[in-house]
């Protein structure tokens, strides 16, 4: 079972504490694509300029991403440069240049509409819901930010409505829900529509939660040397729908599993500046990774507890 993504793809120019990397290949589908390439067949819809290097399309076919959805149109390709700061949990955006992004209407071929999972990366509201006329998919995740909140609630209202699963951080959830308790915020966000939503909390983790009340959390992969989180969240957007879509499947033990396999994956696209780590890796590393995290993350039995008051 493959996975459709609509989202942007661009060139990033990035300054961390480890050093600086400019115009490296970049954007939500790409980081996404590359990181569910591992699990299933992908098809990227997107836009690029006529500056887009071919290095960097012959990258996403070594990994049999399909790019009939990918237009290459006059003008330049989105842009964007920040700069993290030392603890690396905040950025600070320099330069956004949308380009040929900023009209970007997508171009959905029939082998992308009729796929079953479905991935809406942040892109407009508007633009969300075009794509939803033009697919038949079983299962939408969906990715949005705080522009989006706080510009387009009603449209965001509409798409939440048609999902299944919605991706979001910590402080974002709380923004659209209006609660200030991340339970609380949760169990408003799904009353809106998806039936599971995952609440990304950076180098702490994620959350997920259930509409039937339950939820489960994870920590990140722990890593001595974070060089570039950019990407990290779309990768981890990637790893758990493309494991849904391999498993074709999403109960509730799916779900955990594919926890597991998006946090790994996020932790790969930290190592690098831009997706190169991802593209490094092999089925095999990710296999020894996610052993590594399993193992972190479970006892070994329950805590041996008195039987009686005291």
């Amino acid at each position: 079972m493959g996975v459709t993504v609509v989202g942007s793809v661009g060139l990033d120019s990035v300054e961390t504490p480890y050093g600086k990397a400019e115009l490296e290949l970049g954007g939500a589908a790409v980081y996404f694509s590359l990181s569910a390439s591992f699990f299933t067949d992908v098809n990227l819809i997107g836009v690029v300029g006529e500056d887009f290097p071919e290095i960097f399309i012959n990258i996403l076919q070594s990994r049999e991403i399909n790019l009939e959805g990918l237009q290459r149109l006059p003008g330049r390709t989105f842009r964007w440069r920040g700069r993290y700061h030392k603890d690396m949990n905040n950025r600070d955006t320099l330069d956004t240049q949308l380009n040929v992004f900023e009209n970007f209407k997508p171009i959905i071929s029939a082998t992308a509409s009729l796929e079953p999972y479905l991935f809406l990366a942040n892109i407009h509201p508007a633009l969300q819901l075009d794509v939803l006329k033009h697919t038949y998919p079983n299962f939408i995740g969906m990715d949005t930010m705080n522009l989006w909140i706080n510009t387009t609630p009603d449209l965001l209202q509409e798409v939440l409505s048609r999902v299944n699963m919605l991706f979001i951080n910590d402080s974002e959830a709380k923004e659209l829900s209006g609660e200030n308790n991340i339970k609380k915020a949760s169990l408003s966000i799904l009353a809106s529509g998806p039936e599971a939503l995952i609440v990304k909390k950076g180098e702490h983790g994620c959350i997920l939660f259930l509409d039937d009340g339950d939820h489960f959390a994870l920590p990140a992969f722990l890593l001595e040397d974070v060089i570039d989180p950019t990407g990290a969240g779309d990768s981890f957007a990637g790893g758990v729908m493309g494991y849904v879509a391999y498993r074709d499947r999403y109960d509730v033990q799916t779900l955990k599993e594919a926890l597991v396999v998006g946090t790994v994956m996020a932790s790969f696209a930290c190592e690098s500046f831009g997706p190169n780590k991802l593209i490094n890796i092999s089925m095999a590393d990710i296999r020894d990774r996610c052993e590594k995290f399993i193992q972190q993350t479970q006892l070994e039995s329950y805590p041996l507890l008195p039987e009686n008051d005291k």
